[in-house]
């Protein structure tokens, strides 16, 4: 027998007073929520020991939604925030959530500069193909092409392949799913916070209100089927063309290695460097009668 009474294991890491969630109906971001709170639970997380940081737009509202400590900054900066916490504090558990236009417009310095000192960070990059909360302009990574308010023609630009960009940078850890694959997700998302090191997880998400609508796609339900029928594994990807792989979303896991992380080399600095440490160490000598 059913117990209707149950609470939602996701409610143990959320804020009940701030829900409902704002996002449209049929937004991807709730999926997002979900498959994180799924991974939380799995490996137990000390929300205690964790802080959420998300710049301006619609997915960078879900850091205030969870019960932990979280910053909400400015736009594109999300990351340089994240990296000051980190460094500031190794132990902490620093999850990133940001979008394709806080994350690889205004923030993409920040981006790729993360991922180049390879800081222990875990960046969850909800991808919708446009600026989603100021009203649908086209973003780095819409589609050639695709319309958008500031492209009412279609989009004349090259969009970013996201996860191209961020191995080239030097992430450890690289995955993208789409929210037809909350799953998978999941496991990828576990996967980014286990590496010692930079890890982009990129989910391709619905945006109906201001994507779907502008590009002709009647129903929200329409654009999640575009989503999934487009979705493409890496390994099939290998062996297509680049013809056939036109529209198509590669899915998988692009990058998983080990390497050297930013705040274990800044901390072997400060230990073998740093001149306060020598003259308490050389203090301690006198007072033991070392020296």
């Amino acid at each position: 027998m059913t117990d209707t009474n149950k609470e939602h294991f996701a409610l143990k890491y959320l804020r009940k007073d701030r829900l409902p969630l704002m996002f449209c109906s049929g937004c991807g971001i709730g999926t997002v929520i979900n498959s994180a709170c799924k991974t939380f639970d799995k490996i137990e997380l000390n929300m205690k020991d964790t802080v959420l940081v998300s710049g301006i737009g619609c997915s960078s509202r879900i850091p205030g939604y969870f019960e932990c400590d979280s910053i909400h900054t400015t736009h594109g900066r999300a990351l340089a925030f994240a990296t000051g916490l980190k460094t500031f504090n190794p132990n902490l558990n620093i999850i990133t959530f940001t979008g394709d236009g806080d994350c690889s417009a205004i923030g993409g310095n920040h981006l790729i500069h993360a991922c180049r000192r390879n800081i222990d960070i875990t960046v969850i990059c909800i991808n919708n193909n446009t600026y989603g909360m100021t009203g649908g302009q086209y973003s780095p990574t819409t589609p050639t092409g695709k319309k958008g308010t500031t492209a009412p023609y279609g989009n004349p630009e090259r969009p970013f392949d996201l996860c191209n960009l961020v191995e080239a940078a030097g992430a450890s850890y690289v995955a993208r799913w789409t929210t037809t694959h909350p799953i998978q997700l999941a496991r990828a998302i576990e996967k980014g916070m286990k590496t010692k090191g930079f890890a982009f997880i990129e989910v391709v998400a619905q945006c109906h209100t201001n994507y779907g609508r502008i590009n002709g796609i009647k129903t929200n339900v329409e654009l999640v089927e575009l989503i999934k029928n487009s979705a493409i594994s890496i390994n099939k990807a290998k062996n297509m063309t680049n013809e056939e792989l036109e529209g198509k979303v590669i899915i998988g896991e692009f990058v998983n290695k080990e390497q050297p992380e930013y705040t274990e080399q800044i901390y072997k600095i400060i230990k073998n460097e740093c001149v306060l440490d020598k003259e308490e160490e050389n203090e301690e000598n006198k007072k033991e009668g070392k020296q």
